[in-house]
């Protein structure tokens, strides 16, 4: 071979290592950038799924999903609550480990123990373990988790904590095989900002969890005790909503006036928040003032009611049935009522006969208080049941009224021989399915007068 070709060759290769060296390159970036668009996208999955769920678990759960197997083999994710550790969210690639992995239930608290874990919850920062230490005392939260390590095929685990500001909720615990690469710097820091992100999942949560508590039981303290009213057999339920909806201004009363008549009243007070509640509080008292002092009839109470309230109160609109049982020693009684645009009070035979009182009804309060109000007056048979509720029990989403209604008749026909507290109970059982908003129910039973009933001195 000559020197010509020589160099002529040398020249060659040196082109195509060249070409091949920018071809390494370009599939590098191009690496790069799917890697980079990868974790944008896992930020973006996370951040959806933390913002639109408020039960802490749930979401911490769907978390945990969303890390395997794009960052991880396994995700584990701990809260410590009353001072213990709750493992409330295991996913492995493995399905059939994941179960192993949450059998633990509460796990010691991070106090004393020297685990990496509990060194995370107390505020430690992220921490990266190839080496998993002697499993420590039995019972102990440093056994429970080399335990769960082995468990889950574990060679590598990155922990950080769940925390926000310098409060630490939980920790997110990330789990790669032997087979698997190591952590690097990026991995590391994309955990962080979920750890993060979580945190503040978790936090929103507990404060979400702790104004429902509040307000919940704000409405409770207001709905009256009807211990006072021996000498009726009344009953009363308030359900809050089941799904997501805060607590909202449904409430009910009943009360003794001086002639010895009893009010029983019924309502829903705009809006689902604490001032509902707190409005609807305002109001009970504002009608229990003006029914004792005035001793109007409903209607008259009611357009009462609404010039008291729209000049006093900010409260804008509400429905509501006020009536006044009669109860004489001896002979029928009677109801009195009238409605401000509340679903009607239904009659309940003990045949199982039913009937909507769609008597005496006239405009919601809040519209304006010169409204004309009318009355109206039935006999309550022997025996037969009247109950007052609020729309929660009979609306459901995209259902006609109509339907509602009916199925409230049946629902209360097939009880109304049961006693008047399981009367309530089963009619809240059987209407429970797809109920999306509070449901107030106030039940009164008329004796059969087989012997006298006065009120009592109590």
């Amino acid at each position: 071979m000559s020197i010509q070709m020589l160099a002529d060759g040398m020249r060659t290769w040196k082109a195509v290592s060249t070409v091949t060296a920018q071809d390494d390159h370009v599939a590098s970036l191009r690496n790069e950038l799917e890697r980079s668009d990868a974790r944008l996208h896992l930020l973006a999955d996370v951040s959806a799924a933390l913002a639109s769920i408020l039960d802490a678990s749930e979401a911490l759960g769907r978390l945990a999903r969303l890390m395997v197997p794009q960052v991880a083999d396994a995700c584990v994710v701990d809260l410590v609550e009353d001072g213990a550790v709750h493992r409330v969210a295991a996913v492995h690639r493995d399905s059939a480990r994941t179960p192993m992995a949450l059998s633990a239930g509460p796990l010691p608290g991070p106090d004393a123990s020297t685990a990496p874990l509990a060194q995370v919850l107390r505020g430690a920062g992220p921490v990266t373990l190839t080496d998993f230490g002697v499993p420590g005392e039995a019972g102990s939260l440093q056994e429970a988790q080399l335990r769960l390590y082995r468990e889950l095929d574990a060679a590598e685990v990155l922990i950080v904590p769940l925390q926000v500001r310098r409060q630490v909720f939980g920790a997110l615990s990330l789990v790669r095989s032997a087979a698997a690469a190591p952590f690097d710097s990026q991995v590391t820091s994309l955990a962080v900002d979920l750890g993060h992100r979580a945190g503040l999942a978790v936090e929103n949560a507990r404060l979400y969890a702790l104004q429902q508590s509040t307000a919940e039981q704000l409405q409770r303290s207001l709905l009256p005790d009807l211990s006072g009213l021996r000498h009726l057999e009344l009953a009363a339920r308030y359900v809050p909503a089941r799904e997501g909806a805060e607590v909202g201004g449904d409430w009910f009363d009943a009360f003794p006036l001086p002639d010895g008549s009893t009010v029983l009243a019924i309502g829903d007070v705009m809006g689902h928040d604490l001032k509902a509640a707190v409005r609807m509080g305002q109001l009970r008292n504002m009608l229990r003032a003006l029914a004792y002092d005035s001793g109007d009839s409903p209607a008259g109470v009611m357009r009462r009611l609404d010039g008291v309230m729209q000049g006093l109160s900010t409260t804008e609109l509400v429905t509501a049935v006020i009536a006044r049982i009669y109860t004489p020693a001896s002979g029928p009684w009677l109801g009195h009522w009238t409605n401000a645009g509340h679903p009607p009070p239904l009659l309940i035979t003990p045949t199982g006969d039913t009937r909507l009182l769609e008597d005496g009804l006239a405009p919601v309060l809040g519209v304006d208080p010169a409204l004309a109000r009318d009355d109206a007056l039935l006999v309550l048979p022997p025996g037969a049941t009247l109950l007052l509720y609020t729309d929660g029990l009979i609306e459901r989403p995209g259902e006609d009224i109509g339907r509602g209604f009916t199925r409230l008749r049946q629902h209360a026909a097939s009880l109304a021989t049961r006693p008047l507290q399981e009367f309530c109970d089963e009619l809240l059982a059987k209407s429970k399915d797809g109920q999306h908003d509070d449901v107030a129910v106030l039940g009164l039973r008329v004796p059969s007068y087989s012997t006298p009933l006065t009120p009592s001195a109590d």
